[in-house]
């Protein structure tokens, strides 16, 4: 039986919101970080989703996005390294499409119920960008999503699936644009996205022997919230039917957006329910997801619902166009960073992506960078590799840069104690400024550095404050962005 066995998701900690200067919003919507982009948030969707599975047990990734950071270069690549998956996998992308979320999540059971793989990582993320201002702009928001697809301790099957494939220039960017584009309004919907859309699940429900009654909630995509109501009349599903579409708190997420609203009906998910997942774009996916008996006991994830509720207002429009490179920025007053080079690249990844320490076997001491010789025995050659990416630590102390140049100022600079040995110096990001402190709980989260020569994208860890919900967390926090 080929099903999903876990989830997990991502939404950035930032919104744009009413306490925004220059917003104007009556709800909010999850803007990326200046250092995130779509593999940034893909990575710390599927650590979400791996929580206590053995990453060894990985065979493949497909990686679904219409805004890769490579137009040439593979994202899932890039994934599966900072992961740790083993080598001996496949990796894809799945771009260029809205529906590259649900196309991704059909190819991952196609290959295990082939037994070409046993355990598949889907993972859905996009960062899009639409003229400032715009209604297109206002309705969209970044996220990502992540779905392990297995043979074997399976939560949920599927029971029946329908897809349509049909060309509709109704949403588009071409190759040099960086900019989301839609067609007339009524045309796209009464041609494209209601027509489309309702005969995919008309017949995915046939294939399951289901009806719109039997659907405890539907996960589907839309491109601002009006659609969204009208496809859920045209299904005939009740308002408790549907799940929350996340529009005022995320915005639409692109290839990532079904998705995620599927592990948002997967949190709350009872054995039997049948759950309703629909994608759109260029013709519609559609299936009929019933819940297994284990999903009595599924995993804890932080999911959809600890990452709406852990978030921070970001204070001045501007900023996040700053943090998108649409408005220009004083640049740093010191020297431009040497240019990067590939082959140092490809030599330092095992620390610079998977973020791997070493520990002495004599004395059982941490360090990172790797080391030869131990700093507190001075054993030579006697190092087990140790992976710090998923090490909690604490802020040792740290620094405020005003003059970097950074997107986000200030640069704040960090020297981070790891809990069981070991340190780093590293940045820290998604911070309020007033918050830093020595002793800050943080957790390592994968992101971009910057781009450098050739449009090379350059990677690392950094530090993040712990995202977890408290009373304070649950309220907005107004901060620079």
């Amino acid at each position: 039986m080929a099903g999903i066995r876990s989830y997990g998701a991502y939404i950035p900690k930032w919104r744009l919101g009413k306490e925004t200067k220059g917003w104007g919003g009556a709800g909010e919507k999850a803007i990326a970080n200046f250092d995130e982009d779509s593999v940034t948030l893909a990575i710390a969707a599927a650590t979400d989703c791996l929580t206590g599975i053995d990453r060894k047990e990985i065979d493949g990734v497909i990686f679904a996005t219409t805004s890769a950071p490579f137009a040439e270069g593979q994202g899932a690549a890039t994934i599966a390294t900072a992961l740790d998956l083993r080598t001996d996998i496949f990796t894809t992308d799945t771009t260029n499409v809205l529906r590259a979320g649900t196309t991704a999540l059909r190819t991952a059971l196609d290959s295990v119920k082939s037994g070409s793989a046993k355990n598949v990582l889907v993972l859905a993320a996009d960062v899009r960008l639409a003229p400032p201002k715009s209604d297109t702009e206002r309705s969209i928001g970044d996220g990502a999503a992540a779905l392990l697809v297995s043979s074997s301790h399976v939560l949920a099957e599927i029971e029946g699936w329908h897809s349509i494939s049909e060309r509709m220039v109704d949403i588009w960017r071409s190759a040099n644009d960086p900019f989301v584009h839609t067609g007339e309004d009524r045309f796209i919907a009464d041609e494209g996205y209601l027509r489309l859309m309702p005969a995919a699940v008309k017949q995915a429900l046939a294939n399951a022997k289901a009806t719109p009654k039997d659907i405890a909630k539907a996960a589907y995509y839309s491109a601002n919230s009006r659609l969204h109501v009208e496809m859920s009349r045209k299904l005939g599903l009740a308002a408790e039917q549907v799940q929350d579409p996340l529009y005022g708190k995320v915005g639409s997420a692109g290839a990532a957006f079904a998705l995620m609203l599927l592990v948002g009906a997967l949190e709350e998910a009872k054995p039997g329910d049948r759950i309703l997942l629909a994608g759109y774009g260029d013709g519609a996916d559609a299936a009929v997801i019933k819940a297994t008996p284990a999903m009595a006991d599924k995993p804890k994830r932080r999911g959809i619902k600890t990452h709406v509720e852990s978030k921070a207002v970001a204070d001045d429009y501007d900023g996040m166009l700053q943090w998108r490179e649409l408005l220009a920025k004083e640049p740093a007053r010191r020297p431009p960073p040497q240019p990067m080079s590939v082959q140092a690249l490809w030599r330092d990844q095992e620390a610079n992506l998977k973020l791997y320490g070493s520990k002495c076997k004599a004395c059982g001491t941490v360090q990172y960078p790797p080391q030869r010789i131990c700093t507190r025995c001075n054993a030579k050659d006697q190092m087990d590799d140790i992976r710090l990416a998923d090490t909690r630590g604490e802020i040792f102390t740290y620094s405020m840069d005003y003059v970097a140049g950074t997107p986000d100022v200030p640069l704040v600079v960090t020297v981070i104690n790891f809990k069981g040995g070991g340190r780093i110096l590293c940045m820290l990001t998604d911070r309020v400024v007033k918050d830093v402190r020595i002793g800050l709980p943080v957790e390592m989260t994968f992101r971009k550095v910057g781009i450098f020569r050739d449009g090379i994208h350059n990677y690392f860890w950094k530090a993040q404050p712990i995202r977890e919900v408290t009373a304070a967390a649950a309220q907005p926090v107004a901060a620079k962005a």
